[in-house]
């Protein structure tokens, strides 16, 4: 289902106040350029700019959603839209000379037209080049919306040619907020949008059981950490270890361990309404009471070295047996 100007503007405000504005003031430019990571909303909301231009029916700079050129453009059937996607792994240039000689035709509605590049980083040399002298002499209704997670790896000549609108990451808020619109357990949600700032990934996580499996393991590490420490290094080798195999989920595995740290710390300092691990609040201020807040800042500062250290391809086992000792110390990595 298409979303909705409000819906968007809640995840990208400051873009979506940009466009307003330009629709508003009658300057919408030639050419722009949406840059952000994965999942920030940029395909969603050049959708809804499409329509915006489009709608038969638009109130002030917002569409309706709902007139025949809504709902063409909702489900990729409008005439005078088109949307250009790596054939493969690029762009190449025969793509952008098919758009050329498409827009040099009269437009089949009006003489207004758009086309939307996605992952326009991944244009060739040669398409990228076809796509500049697009640009350097454009059409007077046409619009282009370039899409790319990748801004440096652009031409400076095609980013001059473009108003570049960056969207930011989502915030955890935001994430949760819509993980659980869509069905998904609070407690869940909450935890998954503090791994991921990216609204796919975040999905992918809450539909995988991988996920709820690393997040059990997790927990009876701290637990077998804080009671029963003489078997935290055989608990490493026998559950740790053979569920957090690759070093993408090692990284995962440390940060949910690091979110259980950081509960602690949220408590101590009296925000506990910051507290990811909702469920197990109660164990998790008995532990705050009896520990140091310096001991809880060393314990994070931990796990963040052990995230550095990972990074240069340190062996696992190793790392978290040091790990291991460091957390039960609560001193810093040496």
């Amino acid at each position: 289902m298409s979303k909705s100007w409000e819906q968007l503007e809640h995840y990208q405000p400051t873009v979506l106040k940009m466009i307003g504005n330009s629709i508003q003031k009658g300057r919408v430019s030639h050419a722009y350029l949406f840059e952000g990571s994965r999942g920030t909303g940029k395909r969603e909301v050049s959708i809804l700019f499409a329509k915006s231009l489009f709608c038969l029916n638009r109130s002030d700079y917002k569409p309706c959603n709902d007139c025949s050129n809504c709902r063409r453009i909702s489900s990729g059937n409008h005439p005078d839209i088109h949307i250009v996607e790596p054939d493969g792994l690029s762009i190449k240039k025969g793509q952008i000379q098919a758009l050329q000689e498409e827009f040099s035709k009269t437009g089949v509605e009006s003489n207004k037209k758009l086309y939307i590049i996605d992952h326009a980083d991944k244009m060739t040399t040669n398409a990228a080049n076809s796509l500049l002298k697009f640009l350097e002499e454009p059409g007077k209704q046409t619009v282009a919306i370039l899409l790319t997670e990748q801004v440096h790896r652009m031409l400076n000549t095609i980013l001059s040619r473009c108003q570049v609108l960056p969207f930011k990451p989502l915030s955890p808020h935001v994430i949760a907020g819509r993980l659980q619109e869509n069905g998904f357990n609070a407690t869940v949600a909450h935890l998954v949008a503090h791994v991921t700032n990216n609204l796919e990934d975040a999905t992918d996580l809450c539909k995988d059981d991988s996920f709820a499996q690393s997040r059990k393991i997790v927990l009876q590490l701290y637990e077998v950490l804080i009671n029963r420490p003489g078997n935290a290094l055989f608990f490493i080798q026998d559950k740790w270890l053979t569920h957090f195999k690759e070093k993408e989920e090692l990284f995962l595995g440390l940060d949910l361990l690091l979110l259980v740290y950081k509960d602690l710390l949220f408590i101590q300092l009296g925000d506990e309404d910051k507290v990811i691990y909702s469920d197990i609040i109660q164990e998790l201020k008995q532990q705050a009471l009896i520990t140091s807040g310096k001991r809880v800042c060393d314990q994070i500062e931990a796990i963040l070295e052990a995230k550095k250290r990972l990074n240069t391809n340190m062996n696992p086992h190793l790392l978290m047996e040091q790990l291991v000792f460091k957390l039960q110390e609560g001193l810093k990595l040496v």
